[in-house]
Order: C-alpha cells, then structure tokens, then sequence
C-alpha cells in the first residue's frame, strides 16, 4: 500500500458516514446518486465526502456569479419539460434570469495516492474528464470526479425576458440530452465501482 496522506483515516470516514446518515435521513441527498455512494462507501480505502447527481437551474441573480445573493425559480436533478421551465422564468421579477445545468460532482477521499489515482484514472476513462485530486494533505486526500456537461444560458433581466418560448424549448432539448449523458456515465461509474476492489494494486 503507498504513503498513507491520512492517519485518522478510519476516524474521518466514520464522521462523514455520520454526516451521510443525517442527511439521507433529512432527505438531502440527490435520490439517484445514492446507490453509487453506497458502493463507494462500501470499500476499505474510500468514502464519499460530498455530491451532486447534476441538475438543471433556472435562477435568478443581482449579478452572474453571486451564488450568495441568487434565488433557485427551478431544480431539477432530472429531464424537465418546457412548462416547468415557463413555470420557473414565470416568476422572474429582478435581477438576471439565468438558465443553467451543471454535471455531476463527487468528492471521495482516499487512504492513499495510489488509491486516488485509481479512483481518477477510472473516472476519467468513463468520461469525467474534468476529474482530478483536488487536495493532498496530511488531513484529507481528495479525489474530485466531475464531468465536462455545462450551460449558462442568459434569459432576462428585471422582469424582461429575452428569449421566446420556442427559443426555450431548444435550449431544454440540449439540456435534457446533457442530462441523459451525464446520468449515463453515473451508471457506468456505478457499475465498475462494484467491481472496485480497492486492494488491488
């Protein structure tokens, strides 16, 4: 086994399955994304610290990037319809309209670099190109898994909207196609992960 980043490594896990334990039991986790955390977790050298099964947002914002000030008009970790768009830019009324969808994002730390490693090289050759170790010190050595799937599709600002509904329906056709591609490499993901077997050199 290589160096090992974490001495309390034990100790962490058991800490983050606490924080997992309480969120699954609030309902905070994304549904979908939970039986690939359960496989994660499942193995020796690994466990879960954060994640998001990716999703599409319609929000509202002072200003793009102030993620402190902004307003979720719409979630949604799944396929949408273009009514539920409407209904979400519908209630737009300040500020910038924004339609968005972010891919999924885990972070896993691992007991040791070459534990991380295998994790990114598996993630990255499922087609989480914009995986990597975020953080390697001797508190937490950390894989991040993320995919390449993104919009940031300006709608409105202060009440008017810029865009028609056919205009619209477009942009949640490319989303949805995003979706099925991001949720696809979840499964695959999952499924190689329950063949991991995190001994292995």
């Amino acid at each position: 086994m290589g160096f090992l980043y974490t001495k309390n490594f034990n100790e962490q896990k058991e800490r983050a399955m606490e924080g997992l334990r309480k969120a699954l039991a609030e309902d905070k986790v994304d549904h979908d994304i939970i039986p690939l955390l359960e496989k994660i977790n499942a193995l020796d050298n690994y466990f879960t610290t954060s994640s998001c099964s990716g999703r599409i947002s319609v929000m509202e914002m002072p200003h793009f990037g102030d993620k402190l000030n902004s307003l979720w008009l719409g979630k949604w970790h799944g396929e949408v319809v273009v009514e539920e768009v409407l209904e979400a830019v519908g209630r737009h009324s300040r500020g910038q309209l924004w339609f968005l969808v972010r891919s999924p994002i885990l972070h896993v730390a691992a007991k040791t670099m070459e534990d991380a490693v295998k994790l990114l090289n598996l993630a990255i050759g499922l087609g989480f190109k914009y995986s990597n170790v975020k953080s390697i010190s001797h508190k937490k050595l950390l894989v991040e898994i993320r995919s390449t799937e993104r919009m940031d599709v300006p709608l409105g600002e202060d009440g008017e909207l810029w865009i028609d509904e056919e205009y619209i329906g477009r942009i949640v056709n490319l989303a949805n196609a995003q979706v099925r591609r991001f949720k696809g490499k979840l499964k695959r993901l999952e499924e190689e992960i329950a063949r991991f077997n995190s001994q292995a050199p």
